[in-house]
């Protein structure tokens, strides 16, 4: 069960680090709000599914940071003779932190408008047996205490349907 959610995973890893990917509309979405941003490195794009208490206090902790992970798969069988069939419930957490909570929401809403423009623009076949029909759903949580000071959470869910022998 885990070889549909390792490979969907990788798919949007590949979507998210690629050129152009989410820092083309990062930088777009910048310009057009007069918003000075920081680009996202391969190294703050990660496969992890991490507790924020857990990840502070790693020495590799870094933000902004986005964390890739598939929460649920479902193997519902549409399609007859197959080993899988189904869809993959994916995550893409963004998290943000800073010494001052300024301006953080509107930080965390332009990085989030990104990714999701991300995934507007790759909508149908994504080869491999894996398609993306569109729709997500964009979930804010509160400024809270921790990272460098104040850390926001967002999290971006969306389903994509797999199949394999």
């Amino acid at each position: 069960m885990a070889r549909p959610a390792n490979a969907v995973m990788g798919k949007v890893l590949k979507l998210l680090t690629a050129s152009p990917g989410v820092n083309t509309n990062l930088d777009t979405l910048a310009q057009l709000e007069q918003m000075p941003v920081t680009a996202l490195t391969d190294r703050q794009i990660r496969a992890q599914n991490v507790s924020v208490e857990l990840s502070d206090r790693s020495a590799e902790a870094g933000y902004p940071a986005v964390l890739v992970y598939c929460d649920k798969i479902a193997n519902l069988l549409t399609e007859k003779f197959r080993a899988f069939s189904g869809k993959a419930h994916m995550v893409v957490e963004v998290r943000l932190s800073q010494d001052r909570i300024d301006g953080l929401e509107q930080l965390m809403q332009l990085y989030v408008e990104a990714i999701t423009q991300l995934l507007e623009q790759n909508q149908g076949d994504w080869g491999q047996g894996m398609y993306y029909t569109g729709g997500y759903e964009v979930a804010f949580g509160p400024v809270k205490h921790g990272g460098r000071n104040f850390i926001q959470i967002a999290k971006i869910t969306f389903e994509v349907g797999a199949s394999s022998n």
